[in-house]
């Protein structure tokens, strides 16, 4: 029997009239397993009985820069408000999606922090759209359509992270090796161009950050339409797919820090693979993802949430800002600005 389902849209009352419209599309599509759409302004009506809840980005970077402390701020306040009426007014198994540009993992934490009684395995973070973008860009670079599987996004979904090519495979490769469906080849001895992975790739991707519509419109709906199949129906046998979860210390990550890996969705539920193999390499990479990945807690508002040796003296932190929110907190074509107290010397406090 098939399953209908219920969309219920929450946006500020200044875009009341978009919603509006998203509704009447909706209606218009005439889709026998849409049982009802609707929309609301009012935070008190949100999440009432929701079985699955996706949160999208909130604070919409503006030609005005902020400070990145201000940054941190309003996404905080804006996930206490959200993870208490989660908390307060959803289905106790609730499935929570946390999508965007902006803080990512930090939202997913933020979220679980105060909607404690859902559990966190209940809580993921969106990684698919950079797994998806890296996985056009090498098909680009191949000639060949995205049958491209296996690529792990490691990190900070929104900041810092590592896309990793070591375990990627590619399928129905044009050349002179041919095979059944299920053959497949390795990624990295398809692209001769090593040069190529380490300069243009890497630096595509890490823009991916900066631009200003990437989480929005077609790419968005389609991976959290994906993980969402995978959640309640499996994910393909055998296939990686990158998402930000809670860690429990696997891969030597700290514990209680959302941090993107590979995971495989089965029987309602996700699992690590933590037979996953990485070489000392990435090892390395992933013990400064970790690091950076604890200061953006640290910077929030709430820094009680941190154990003590978790929270580095203020000079650590420069580099990471530094490297993790170019272009974040810059409109696009402008110059490199940066908010005014990021700017001098950093003293230790």
């Amino acid at each position: 029997m098939a399953t209908e389902v219920s969309i219920h849209l929450l946006d500020s009352n200044h875009y009341k009239e978009i919603l509006h419209g998203i509704v009447m599309e909706a209606q218009d599509l005439a889709f026998p397993l849409l049982r009802s759409v609707s929309m609301h302004t009012e935070l008190d009506d949100a999440f009432v009985q929701a079985d699955i809840v996706i949160l999208l980005d909130d604070i919409l970077l503006q030609h005005k820069i902020p400070s990145l402390e201000d940054c941190i701020r309003q996404v905080t306040e804006q996930c206490k408000v959200y993870g208490s009426l989660i908390e307060k007014n959803a289905n106790s198994r609730v499935k929570v999606i946390v999508s965007g540009k902006t803080f990512v993992n930090l939202r997913a934490l933020m979220i679980m922090t105060f909607a404690p009684s859902i559990d966190s395995l209940n809580i993921i973070a969106m990684a698919m759209f950079l797994e998806s973008a890296a996985k056009a860009m090498l098909a680009r670079k191949l000639n060949m359509n995205s049958a491209v599987k296996d690529v792990i996004v490691w990190g900070n979904i929104s900041g810092n992270s590592y896309i990793d090519l070591s375990k990627a495979k590619v399928y129905r490769y044009d050349s002179a090796i041919w095979g059944p469906p299920n053959f497949s080849r390795h990624l990295l001895d398809m692209i001769y161009d090593s040069n190529w992975v380490r300069s243009e790739f890497a630096s595509v991707l890490s823009s991916l950050s900066s631009r200003e519509h990437h989480c929005l419109g077609m790419s968005a709906a389609h991976v959290i339409a994906t993980v969402l199949r995978y959640w309640y129906q499996d994910s393909p046998p055998g296939e990686i797919v990158s998402v930000g979860i809670l860690s429990e210390g696997q891969f030597c990550i700290p514990e209680g820090i959302f941090f993107s890996m590979p995971v495989r969705f089965q029987d309602g539920n996700w699992e690590v693979i933590t037979e996953t193999k990485i070489n000392e390499e990435t090892q390395e990479i992933l013990k400064h993802l970790a690091h950076d990945l604890i200061q953006v807690m640290s910077l929030s508002i709430y820094p009680f949430l941190l154990p003590a040796s978790w929270l580095y003296p203020r000079q650590h932190l420069f580099r990471w800002v530094l490297s993790s929110f170019r272009g974040l907190l810059r409109p696009p074509n402008s110059p490199q600005l940066w908010p005014s107290w990021l700017i001098g010397p950093v003293s230790a406090s």
